[in-house]
C-alpha cells in the first residue's frame, strides 16, 4: 500500500539547492563553458544620482524602473534560455536564479497562450503572499523580469515597463516584442 504524506506548512519555505554561478547543469562543473560565460556577472546599479562611469544605458533603464514605480525591488534582463544579461538587484534572490525563473515562467505562459489559442504572451505576473514577479517579453530572445514587494501597484508597473522594454529592445538591437 502506498502512503502519501500531507504537505506541511513549510513545504515551500526552503529555497532551491544552490549551485555555483556558471556551473553546467549536465556536467556539474564549469569545464565545458566558454570563457565569457565564466566572467563575473554584470555589476548592479548602486547609485541613483545618474549613470556611473562605464555603466550601460540598459542598466540605467533597469534602475529607472525601480525608482519610478514604488514597490519594485529590482529587475533582471534574461535570455529566453535563462542566461543572465543584466540586473538591478541589491538584495534578495540571486540574479542568476531570477533569470532562470523568468525563462521558465515565460515558457509556461507562452505554452498557455498557444494552447488556449490566445496569441503571443505579453506579460505574466505571479502574485505571492509577499510580493510579485512579472515577466515581459522584450523580444523573441530577451526577457525583462521585475521583482516587487507586496505594495506594488501592478497596473502602474505595466504602464511603466512597456516603454522600458521597448527602449531596452532598441538599445540591444533585438527589435520587436515577444
Amino acid at each position: 500500500m502506498t502512503q502519501f504524506r500531507e504537505p506541511g506548512p513549510g513545504v515551500f519555505a526552503n529555497p532551491l539547492p544552490r549551485r555555483s554561478p556558471g556551473a553546467g547543469l549536465d556536467s556539474g562543473g564549469e569545464e565545458n563553458l566558454p570563457a565569457e560565460a565564466l566572467a563575473a556577472p554584470p555589476v548592479p546599479l548602486v547609485h541613483s544620482g545618474g549613470p556611473m562611469p562605464g555603466q550601460s544605458a540598459v542598466h540605467v533603464e533597469l534602475g529607472a524602473l525601480r525608482e519610478r514605480v514604488p514597490g519594485v525591488r529590482g529587475a533582471v534582463l534574461a535570455g529566453v534560455d535563462g542566461r543572465l544579461i543584466g540586473h538591478d538587484l541589491h538584495t534578495g534572490p540571486e540574479p542568476l536564479d531570477l533569470a532562470a525563473l523568468a525563462a521558465t515562467t515565460f515558457g509556461l505562459g507562452r505554452q498557455c497562450g498557444l494552447t488556449l489559442r490566445q496569441g503571443r504572451i505579453r506579460e505574466l505576473t505571479v502574485h505571492s503572499d509577499q510580493g510579485y514577479f512579472t515577466v515581459y517579453g522584450v523580444s523573441d530572445e530577451v526577457l525583462l523580469a521585475v521583482l516587487g514587494d507586496d505594495r506594488l501597484n501592478v497596473s502602474w508597473l505595466h504602464l511603466e515597463a512597456a516603454p522600458v522594454a521597448e527602449r531596452i529592445a532598441d538599445l540591444l538591437h533585438v527589435g520587436g516584442t515577444a
